[in-house]
């Protein structure tokens, strides 16, 4: 039995039914929504790796949140900015560390984990600055890249993982038990998990990690400090 204490809020979109600010802007990726509702409004919040500010300016029109981002690529710092964002360019490997402790109500890393030089050490900083953490990820343990390297016997090639092996800036790829294991070494509470299809959809609110990890083609969790 897991020692993480899970808490899925089944009725959280019924109690929201109605809100206008829950409206999902049309063409948003799924995903993205996902990580929407873990947000609560008007918090202070740090995008990790935030791209061209896509997730930021969802959270700004339907959260109205003081939003923050960080972004390796120089494009997507200038498209962010030219969106009206504050992003900086910087290194979640390196510049997390510049940030002092408890500066956001959320830090969130989408769909970039896996690129990161050291996963377990940006995960430790984005615990230390923010009072909870959003990670959204593939799911490297997804049947059809078993099925994959089982028949092919080569490094799978998906929709969430698009690159091949030689061009790919994926460099840790983990599943979704994998990283339930970091977070318990971490000694993180997982409020929240949820794992989703290639169309963003849920696999099945109440099913056991294995299921998860089999099902899921990527994931979303929501963390806290202990």
């Amino acid at each position: 039995m897991t020692r993480f204490r899970i808490r899925r809020d089944l009725t959280m979109a019924a109690q929201r039914v109605g809100d206008p600010s829950d409206a999902a802007p049309a063409g948003a990726r799924l995903d993205l929504l996902k990580i929407r509702d873990m947000v609560t409004p008007q918090a202070r919040v740090l995008d990790v790796g935030c791209g061209d500010g896509e997730l930021l300016t969802l959270l700004a029109s339907t959260r109205g949140v003081d939003g923050r981002g960080i972004e390796l690529s120089q494009l997507g710092v200038n498209t962010a900015v030219s969106r009206g964002l504050a992003v900086i360019q910087g290194d979640a490997d390196s510049d997390l560390a510049n940030y002092p402790a408890d500066s956001f109500d959320y830090v969130i890393l989408s769909q970039t984990l896996q690129a990161t030089r050291n996963p377990r050490l940006v995960l430790e900083d984005m615990l230390r600055i923010g009072r909870r953490v959003i990670v959204s990820f593939p799911n490297f343990g997804h049947w059809r890249i078993r099925r994959q390297i089982l028949l092919r016997g080569r490094m799978p090639v998906t929709e969430n993982l698009p690159y091949e092996w030689y061009d790919t800036p994926n460099i840790h790829f983990c599943s979704i038990r994998d990283f339930v294991e970091l977070a318990r070494k971490l000694d993180a509470v997982i409020e929240r998990a949820e794992a989703l299809k290639l169309n963003g959809q849920p696999v099945q609110v109440k099913a056991p990690w294995w299921f998860w990890n089999l099902f899921g083609e990527q994931a979303v969790f929501l963390l806290r400090r202990r």
